[in-house]
């Protein structure tokens, strides 16, 4: 058996393979650690330890302690932490990847190899060899290879072109998941400040049955007024500072809300602009219907998705076709050293003449989902106009709410107003107060409602318009 500067041919061998472990072969085209963060989305390799609430925030946390916090920020904040978007542009982005992978074959594939075999031979010739035994050999091959395809007849540009409409699909589909997180994030902080403008209403009613019980023992000392008048103030007071609790705890649950749909759920305390207050609208509905044909990033995907759809059924057609490529070869082997060296090259010129007719069946797979495809985009465009008429309907009963239940409030206001005026001065009924307080707040509250459903609703057309950015304003 051959050695190699006092080595053994199988202990140099194992040498050779830990080097050839040790030495990465750069493939071809771009490097694989080319990674991109698109729409501002920071790339992760792996899920931090730590605070929950800034796992996707390495800098210095997005919202600081006892700052206001205004709606623009709210949807920045959301659109670089919300995990929904980080997953679909980790999705884009494995789709982008795709196109290189398929681009792959237009470049010459190369591979270097190292291999050892070891044989036996028995010897059974006694006679021209006077014994009869079993002979031990060894070879040792190496060979740096290359070969490329010359022609195949467009399955590659095809595969390409399928694998570019799959890319521009995905990057839609994230377009929509950050319309949808828009559209939360907006739901979200008016609920909030819905909910805190009902805290606050909630505040005032018990103050104000806190007064009348005090105005109510008064007139009890006095005796101008019974005991009844104290006991009935006591039980509204009572009921006001339950419902007071129930108030904060749905204030409380709506800033945990907007905070989970940021992507902070671990947010210190902060303060928020008011942005509740009403503004008209104007479109029309057959403006707002053109924009969703125009802008909506899911139709869009829809269409990418047909595209795909359709090259791929030339893709499954190439399958018929002969493929001509080209190899070749060089190394060494033998059983000792030097070992002798070798080449090959030649040409090859492969013809599928039967493949157990599954061409045939992937070609009725993809004219199949081309169909798929086509139904799906047909539906949605029926979806969307179902979506924006409705968006646009509610849009405008709310504003006929608003300013109805703005009256309301107003006169609520005055009603009460001559309520404590007449019992202060002893002239009125107490259950007038608890009356007229009672249909104050809920005046207060059907206005915050008419209003956060106004401001939803104008926030839900424009996601059903595939209006991206805040404000409104288009892509």
């Amino acid at each position: 058996m051959g050695k190699v500067n006092g080595l053994s041919l199988p202990v140099f061998l194992s040498v050779m393979v830990m080097v050839s472990l040790a030495l990465p072969v750069a493939a071809w085209g771009e490097s694989p650690n080319k990674d991109r963060a698109q729409g501002g989305t920071p790339v992760r390799e792996k899920p931090p330890a730590g605070n929950a609430g800034a796992m996707a925030f390495s800098g210095p946390q997005p919202i600081e302690a006892g700052e206001t916090l205004d709606l623009e920020k709210a949807v920045d904040i959301a659109l670089k932490l919300n995990p929904a978007i980080q997953a679909a542009t980790g999705t884009a982005r494995a789709n982008e990847s795709l196109i290189g992978q398929a681009k792959s074959s237009y470049y010459p594939q190369g591979s270097l190899s190292v291999a050892q075999q070891q044989y036996s031979i028995t010897n059974h010739n006694i006679a021209t060899t006077g014994q009869t035994g079993r002979f031990a050999l060894s070879g040792l091959t190496t060979a740096a290879s290359i070969s490329q395809d010359i022609w195949d007849f467009g399955k590659t540009a095809d595969n390409v072109r399928v694998q570019k409409y799959n890319f521009s699909s995905s990057e839609e589909d994230l377009q929509d998941v950050r319309e949808s997180v828009v559209l939360q994030v907006k739901q979200a902080y008016y609920g909030l400040l819905g909910a805190r403008r009902n805290l606050n209403v909630a505040g005032m009613v018990v103050d104000q049955f806190e007064q009348h019980l005090r105005q109510a023992i008064a007139f009890h000392t006095a005796g101008i007024k019974p005991r009844f008048d104290v006991t009935q103030a006591q039980v509204n007071l009572s009921n006001a500072k339950l419902n007071l609790i129930v108030a904060r705890n749905a204030a409380d649950v709506a800033l945990a809300n907007l905070n989970n749909v940021m992507g902070v759920p671990r947010a210190p305390a902060y303060n928020v602009a008011e942005s509740l207050a009403f503004s008209k609208y104007e479109i029309t509905f057959p403006e707002a219907l053109a924009r969703a044909y125009k802008n909506r990033p899911d139709l869009k995907s829809l269409l990418f998705r047909e595209g795909s759809a359709r090259e791929s059924i030339n893709l499954v057609k190439t399958g018929y076709y002969p493929t001509l490529s080209g190899a070749a070869s060089y190394g060494y082997t033998g059983d000792r050293l030097p070992l002798d060296s070798y080449w090959t090259a030649g040409v090859t010129l492969s013809f599928p003449f039967f493949s157990g007719f599954q061409t045939k069946y992937q070609l009725i797979q993809a004219r199949e989902n081309l169909n798929v495809a086509r139904a799906n985009e047909q539906a949605l465009q029926q979806g969307i106009y179902l979506e924006v008429q409705t968006g646009y309907l509610n849009l405008k009963a709310a504003q006929d709410r608003v300013q109805t239940a703005q009256l309301t409030v107003q006169q609520a206001r005055e009603n009460l107003d001559v309520a404590t005026g007449m019992y202060k001065y002893g002239v009125g009924s107490p259950l007038d107060v608890t009356d007229a307080l009672t249909t104050f707040s809920g005046a207060e509250t059907s206005y915050t409602a008419a209003l956060y459903d106004y401001k939803t609703a104008q926030a839900s057309l424009e996601k059903a318009m595939g209006l991206y950015s805040y404000g409104g304003a288009g892509r």
